[in-house]
């Protein structure tokens, strides 16, 4: 009797596996910061999470340029990010300071997680949505996750650099908690940096600066973490009154005339 051949499947390129691979590298370096973070050991807590930013930052980029998106690399990015970017912070603030609070403190870590976990479902439900203004892409609606975990880190990062006890305080890190927690679930408008381009005449001071940069991150991280994170919320007005701008300037489509968006994204913040 006939048997119909059976079609075999494909393999998968390595190419195509290489965003996925860097994302679960993230996820690893997130999970790592939690282990020195019960180990007491901070600063190795903190340079796995920087770790893991940047290779979040790179997964979507690289995924995009050798054309290797899809569904399941999209949903794994978002899981590494709310693990890496609002389970972990959390955790180590818990352990460094917020559980002298007693059970307020415990609450206040859950409600950053919580918070980290609305963003990110609202920025996945974005991708899906309907076509907006290709400006839009420069910006994000709120703080995003690696950046929420970044500020709220800060009061730990800054006691790195500077001995005074103020900084660890359950009351100081519980404003910095309440305030991110806000800017990551809020309206605001943030610039992505995802299409930043640089005009020509720019092309080599840029570089000076990066090798600036490069230089301070290794003679003086934790001041140039600082100044980094210090630099991206003075953007929160500008970011907001560009956005304001190229509202006014864009014709608001007819009602009920939205078509949805078919193009695959990896959620990458």
């Amino acid at each position: 009797m006939f048997r119909p051949r059976r079609e075999r499947l494909r393999g998968l390129s390595f190419n195509k596996m290489i965003p996925n691979i860097l994302t679960m590298l993230a996820l690893c370096a997130g999970l790592t910061s939690m282990r020195f973070g019960l180990d007491g050991k901070w600063e190795p807590a903190i340079i796995s999470l920087v770790i893991s930013g940047v290779l979040d930052s790179l997964d979507g980029r690289i995924a995009r340029a050798l054309r290797g998106t899809s569904k399941f690399g999209a949903e794994l990015d978002s899981l590494s990010d709310f693990i890496c970017f609002g389970v972990a912070p959390a955790f180590l603030l818990y352990l460094w300071t917020m559980k002298d609070a007693g059970p307020y403190g415990w609450v206040l870590v859950l409600l950053f997680s919580v918070c980290c976990a609305l963003r990110l479902a609202r920025f996945n439900t974005d991708i899906e949505g309907p076509n907006l203004p290709a400006w839009t892409k420069n910006y994000f609606t709120g703080v995003p996750a690696p950046a929420g975990a970044g500020l709220v880190l800060l009061p730990m990062i800054i006691s790195f650099q500077v001995d005074v006890q103020f900084l660890r305080q359950p009351f100081v890190v519980t404003l910095f908690i309440i305030v991110v927690s806000g800017l990551l679930v809020s309206q605001l408008p943030t610039y992505s940096f995802k299409n930043l381009r640089i005009q020509h005449r720019f092309v080599l001071l840029t570089m000076l600066i990066v090798g600036l940069v490069a230089a301070m991150t290794v003679s003086a991280p934790w001041l140039t973490l600082t100044i980094i994170l210090v630099a991206y919320i003075a953007t929160f007005p500008f970011g907001a009154k560009s956005y304001r701008k190229q509202e006014a300037k864009t014709p608001k489509p007819p009602k009920n005339n939205a078509k949805p968006d078919n193009e695959l994204e990896i959620a990458d913040e």
